[in-house]
């Protein structure tokens, strides 16, 4: 009786176990098939990134201050070389008594007189200075693109960090319902004499890790979020962005066709560039500088009636200080020389930029495809089989939650290094000019 009594003892116990390893089966099967199939659903309409940025152009003040920097110095540059101020001049010489028109009808040195004067540069000059300004406003506009490429590289940043966060929560608060199922799998077998408690500790303290990794995730994103809506211009009290399903963009250009369009396509290059052209005209201009300037002036005196008119026509030499001159040209040439080697510098610290995420990513690529074609799906067979022997009762309870923690940092991993791609690609676009995403 005994005897039967264990045997019908065992039977529970069995049955108990086999309901608890179908019960584990299904919810841990079904939580991987959606972990690897489908992407989170978000509460907000998702938003582009190019949607986003098309807004960041309209509305971020750091472009429209650049903007309209880059559009008064274009209008100052129209006035560079046009003539100087024509100055009208009135005389009044009273004879006899300081009150206006004295003298007027019997002094014939009494006089009211009307007259205009107009300075005029040497041939030359004002072509130079207006050529000058020309390129002074070239270089405000490179700065304009390069402010606003700047914003929308920090925009695409931040997107897809944020992107990326959205991503791994969705996939942290998965995992910690799988977890939560073999949790209650562990207390379910400590409590018929199976396992044991430190089986249930293990699992309770990957649980209050994972809650742990879930609100730092809570906490960066609401640190981008308020940075997000810095740059589009929006109040921080809005409704919070939603980013789309973060994929891979593939890599199409060359290496070598993306450093030739940072010298065609750079702003911070054609910043110099323009600064370049700038200084030669400047040499130039120092150079005109020791030809002498004009002034030509007319005047028309008339006294009394019984008097005759007067006509005075007048032109003055302006002689430049030609040390002075030797001065400002010596400036000229060491400042063109700067700018130059300014020029130099940028190109290579740029080209050095793009060939340095042009590698990460190539090799964050590579990174990818080992992820999905190797270790993801390695690591989601070895879980499953550990699981299996779990429930079979052939393997502790160590190894499967070790394998299962190996799944889940594999994930996070892959998440991590498609946005550090996408990172890349977006800072290639800022550096070329390229689209490539």
């Amino acid at each position: 009786m005994k005897a039967a009594f264990l045997g019908a003892r065992r039977l529970a116990l069995c049955c108990t176990l086999l309901s608890l390893s179908v019960s584990i089966s299904i919810s841990i099967s079904m939580a991987l098939a959606q972990q690897s199939d489908s992407a989170p659903t978000p509460q907000n309409t998702p938003s582009s990134v190019r949607d986003l940025v098309g807004e960041a152009e309209i509305n971020n003040p750091e472009i429209q201050a650049a903007e309209h920097g880059w559009k008064a110095a274009s209008q100052a540059s129209k006035g560079a070389g046009a003539l100087p101020d024509t100055h009208l001049t009135v005389q009044s010489f009273s004879v006899g008594s300081p009150r206006p028109f004295a003298g007027f009808s019997n002094s014939n040195f009494a006089y009211i007189g009307f007259g205009a004067s107009q300075d005029l540069p040497y041939p030359g000059k004002r072509k130079l200075r207006s050529v000058v300004s020309e390129r002074e406003a070239e270089s405000l506009r490179g700065q304009s693109e390069a402010v606003r490429q700047q914003v929308i590289g920090d925009l695409k940043s931040a997107y897809f960090q944020l992107s990326y966060l959205q991503q791994t929560l969705a996939v942290l608060e998965r995992n910690d319902q799988v977890l939560g199922t073999i949790e209650q799998a562990a207390e379910s077998r400590y409590r018929v004499g199976v396992g044991n408690q430190q089986d249930v500790l293990k699992a309770q303290l990957q649980h209050t890790k994972i809650l742990q990794e879930i609100t730092m995730h809570h906490r960066e994103a609401g640190q981008l979020q308020a940075r997000l809506k810095q740059l589009l211009g929006r109040p921080q009290d809005s409704p919070d962005i939603v980013t789309e399903f973060l994929s891979l963009h593939p890599l199409a250009r060359t290496s070598s066709d993306l450093l030739k369009r940072v010298q065609e396509q750079n702003p911070r290059v054609q910043t110099r560039a323009a600064m370049v052209s700038k200084t030669d005209a400047q040499v130039d201009l120092a150079k005109k500088e020791f030809r002498p300037d004009f002034s030509v002036q007319y005047m028309f005196q008339r006294t009394g009636t019984s008097f005759p008119a007067y006509y005075m026509a007048s032109l003055s030499i302006n002689l430049p200080n030609r040390g002075k001159r030797r001065a400002d040209l010596a400036q000229a040439v060491e400042e063109r020389e700067q700018a130059r080697q300014e020029l130099s510098a940028e190109t290579q610290r740029q080209m050095a930029e793009v060939q340095s995420q042009y590698v990460l990513a190539q090799t964050s690529a590579e990174q990818l495809k080992i992820y999905t074609e190797g270790l993801i799906p390695q690591s989601r067979t070895a879980f499953r089989s550990a699981l299996a022997a779990y429930q079979s009762n052939q393997q502790d309870f160590a190894p499967m939650l070790s394998s299962f923690l190996d799944l889940l940092n594999l994930d996070l991993e892959y998440q991590r290094e498609l946005a550090t791609h996408e990172s890349a690609l977006a800072r290639l676009e800022t550096l070329t000019g390229v689209t490539l995403q």
